[in-house]
């Protein structure tokens, strides 16, 4: 039915929707991921760039005036010694000694003072990174490499050979991600002595983690993905299952009326004293029946496959329909009004054979919501040239406005023997076999209830 295709396209959407979801996160995660690493390496640049510079750090950490504050410190020692004899405050040149003392230990601000101490001291930045020798490759300093402590003279000759070789394998592994970043250290004042050395660097633990993000949302949507598929291919088995006994249930009560009045007669039949008139009733009554069971094979037959549609009076199909549903008002024992207004020039491609079973579901549907003694069904039909509408309006019970959404769905009912398949077939057999709409436009508890049906109408 049309609801399995919403289903499936319902489940369409989720997993495209879904996917859509996970290719978004997979594009930004990828993007920060590129931030990141371009982050990394230009802080890794500056620890190469620093480590450059680190001996005319330690150069410059040398004070330029320590000969001239020397001089002055024996000279400030000499007039102390002198005393108070040769008119010396020896309180001030003590201060002005102390003062000396602490120029002479106390080094320029370094540019790089910051950098060293503040930024690319260990553990500052968690980029694991390995400084190696470039003639030999033999390692020289590392940062934030794991299992292998900053230094290793205090291991014992086999633990630090073999931290070494662990060393050597992750400059193959970091290299395979990254370029190794050259390290040309010279030394002030020694032309002759300079040290070629390369920084290899790898992904940091939170470049990692991000890049196994995406895969892991990829797990939790296609969990997503799978619970709501066997949720939805569960309501649908579910329907199915409710279709399947709902269409058995409807073919039997379909049946059971004609076949019920045919025993009837076949008994008045088998009685021994029958008059001529009774028989040519008995014949009458049969052949309706004959003719409702031909006409309910009919139905069966066309829900079942793309019935033929002609262009027909609608009065004609409604006015068979009403009278059938007429003959069963005594039967329930109310006094129930049905009334009709359809105009005789109204005229619409129709399947009589589903058409009337449309109209019949709305009238059965109408007298079961009767309550009290009396009631009264309208079915009026109008056209604005291009579209017929048929409205079925009662007095009955009426349905909350919560359950608006369900009366269409296949297995929902309020009546306790019913199985709801009739409005779900109805709406099948308009919409889908005659390009129309059935749909409930007003309901209230106590005041009755309007189904509308609009059809095209003939050329």
């Amino acid at each position: 039915m049309k609801a399995y295709r919403v289903s499936a396209k319902l489940k369409i959407g989720l997993i495209v929707f879904a996917s859509l979801i996970a290719l978004a996160s997979l594009a930004y995660t990828n993007h920060l991921v590129d931030r990141l690493k371009d982050r990394e390496q230009s802080v890794v640049r500056l620890w190469a760039s620093a480590l450059e510079q680190l001996p005319k750090a330690q150069q410059q950490s040398l004070n330029p005036y320590q000969q001239e504050l020397a001089g002055l410190e024996d000279h400030l020692q000499s007039l102390l010694r002198a005393g108070t004899g040769a008119g010396v405050d020896s309180a001030r040149m003590g201060g002005y000694l102390e003062a000396v003392n602490w120029a002479q230990g106390m080094p320029p601000a370094s540019e790089l003072s910051f950098i060293m101490d503040d930024i690319l001291v260990p553990n500052a930045f968690d980029i694991p990174a390995i400084v190696t020798d470039a003639r030999t490759g033999d390692p020289h300093t590392w940062r934030n490499v794991v299992d292998v402590p900053l230094s290793l003279r205090d291991l014992p000759e086999e633990d630090s050979l073999r931290a070494v070789e662990s060393l050597v394998s992750m400059v193959e592994v970091m290299d395979r991600t990254y370029q190794p970043v050259p390290i040309e250290i010279t030394f002030p004042g020694m032309p002759d002595l300079s040290l070629s050395q390369q920084v290899h660097y790898g992904e940091s633990p939170l470049v990692s983690e991000l890049r196994w993000y995406p895969y892991v949302q990829f797990v939790f949507v296609g969990l997503f993905i799978l619970v709501g598929y066997l949720g939805f291919s569960y309501v649908r088995r579910s329907e199915q299952s409710s279709l399947w006994v709902g269409m058995a249930k409807e073919a039997a009560h379909q049946l059971g009326t004609p076949i019920s009045s045919l025993m009837g007669w076949l008994e008045i039949l088998r009685e021994d004293e029958v008059d001529q008139k009774r028989l040519l009733e008995a014949g009458e009554e049969i052949e309706k029946d004959v003719e409702r069971l031909t006409r309910v094979a009919g139905r069966f037959s066309d829900i079942g496959s793309m019935p033929r549609v002609s262009e027909q009076p609608l009065y004609v199909v409604v006015d068979r329909t009403v009278d059938y549903i007429r003959r069963r008002l005594p039967s329930h024992g109310k006094a129930v009004r049905l009334e009709t207004h359809v105009d005789a020039g109204l005229r619409a491609p129709l399947n009589a054979e589903l058409f009337e079973w449309v109209i019949e579901n709305l009238l059965k549907n109408s007298l079961d919501a009767m309550e009290g003694k009396e009631g009264t069904i309208l079915l009026r039909a109008s056209s604005n040239g291009q579209r017929i509408q048929i409205d079925v309006t009662d007095t009955g019970k009426g349905i909350d406005r919560r359950e608006w959404k369900n009366v269409f769905r296949p297995g929902y009912s309020t009546k306790k023997r019913g199985w709801g398949l009739g409005l779900s077939l109805a709406k099948r057999i308009v919409e889908d076999y005659h390009g129309g709409s059935l749909s409930l436009i007003n309901s209230r508890p106590g005041h009755g209830t309007t189904f509308r049906i609009e059809i095209p109408a003939a050329d």
